[in-house]
This record gives C-alpha cells, structure tokens and sequence, in this order.
C-alpha cells in the first residue's frame, strides 16, 4: 500500500528556511506524480508544488500550483531513495500550515481529489 511520511517542519521566524521531506513507501516512483500541499487554520487545501517521478518535471506556476510559491518553494526528488523535498525560502507567517504530500497517477495538473494518497502532514509555524 502506498504510504507518505512527511517530515521537516517546525517553527522558523519569518525570512528563515525549511526543507520538508516525503518519505514514500509501497510504490516507485517513476510513473506517478507527487504533490505538495498545505492547508492554514480555516482555509482550503491549496497546490504548492508538484513532480513527475519519471522525468522530474516539475509544476510550480500550473493553475493548479500558486505561481508566488514557485519563486521561494522549490521541488525535488531523490527517485533511489523514494523521497521528494520542498525546499522553503523567505518564508512568511502566512505560510503557517500543515503541509501534506501525496501522489497522484494521472499528472499533476489534475483535480485534488485524482491525488488518491496522503499523508499525515507536518507543521511549518512561521513566526513574525
């Protein structure tokens, strides 16, 4: 079964920066398509970023990723150890929020609900 294991965040005053890491489990990557997501108190789920895990392309400017995130949130994977980071720059309070990866097998520009797997997420706490 597949399984995603996010790790990495914690609390960061506003200008520092994190890494977060999803560790998948139960599936390859090459052919899926894994997404970072994040959801703040009161507010909806929303795209940060997304990957290919066949070719490494990466979307972070789609109508389904936010562009502002594209220019400090960067996405990368480490197919051999079947792991996907966000690399997060000049954060900002208002990036407060869980943030969850998951995969999806029929791309990243695609409704949220094609993204079939999640995990449990982790925190990220900016602080001003």
């Amino acid at each position: 079964e597949v399984q995603l294991v996010e790790s990495g965040g914690g609390l960061v005053q506003a200008g520092g920066s994190l890494r977060l890491s999803c560790a998948a489990s139960g599936f390859t990557f090459d052919g899926y398509f894994i997404g970072w997501f994040r959801q703040a108190p009161g507010k909806e789920r929303e795209g940060v970023s997304c990957i290919s895990g066949s070719d490494g392309s990466t979307y972070g400017g789609s109508t389904n990723y936010a562009d502002s995130k594209k220019g400090r949130f960067t996405i990368s994977s480490d197919n051999a150890k079947n792991t996907v980071y966000l690399q997060m720059n000049s954060l900002k309070p208002d990036d407060t929020a869980v943030y969850y990866c998951a995969v999806s097998t029929s791309g990243c520009v695609v409704p949220t609900s094609d993204f079939g797997s999640w995990g449990q997420g982790t925190q990220v706490t900016v602080s001003s």
